[in-house]
């Protein structure tokens, strides 16, 4: 059986498709060389880049090999190496807890102010066992554009 012209066309836009989300995704590295008992295996932001006023989305994506009860998340975000922005939340208002071994999605929405500049920032996520043991330490780098503005007439 022959497959078509537009079979092929069909199939490799299907295929493109499909692996259009992996080509988004935000690169990041660890801290340092400590072994974290959470793995990180991706960083997806949406929309990306961030745009000033707007709701963004930023999704850690990883697995671990433990039960994890609770801990909390230390982001800390820096303009051109200047610390701009540190909040902590609790870890289960991020992801489901308890985190049970295995997959997870750690996701945190927020809308930044119209006022911020855009240009590329470094954000550095801590999250900590509620123990205090450290679970995992990444960062990685992300864009903030201008929002359009809406005129009435």
């Amino acid at each position: 059986m022959e497959i078509s012209q537009a079979q092929q066309s069909l199939l490799l836009l299907l295929l493109s498709l499909f692996f259009l989300p992996a080509l988004h995704a935000t690169s990041f590295s660890y801290c340092d060389k400590e072994l974290d008992i959470f793995k990180v295996t991706g960083v997806k932001i949406s929309p990306d880049p961030v745009v000033s006023g707007e709701a963004a989305t930023f999704k850690i994506l990883g697995s671990t090999g433990e039960d994890i009860s609770g801990g909390n998340v230390l982001i800390r975000v820096s303009y051109f190496g200047i610390p701009v922005h540190t909040e902590t939340h609790d870890l289960c208002e991020e992801t489901a807890c308890p985190i049970a071994p295995g997959s997870f999605v750690l996701s945190h929405s927020q809308t930044l102010p119209s006022i911020t500049p855009p240009g590329t920032y470094t954000l550095k996520m801590t999250i900590n066992h509620k123990n205090g043991e450290r679970l995992t330490c990444i960062s990685f780098k992300f864009n903030i554009t201008i929002g359009s503005a809406v005129f009435a007439s």
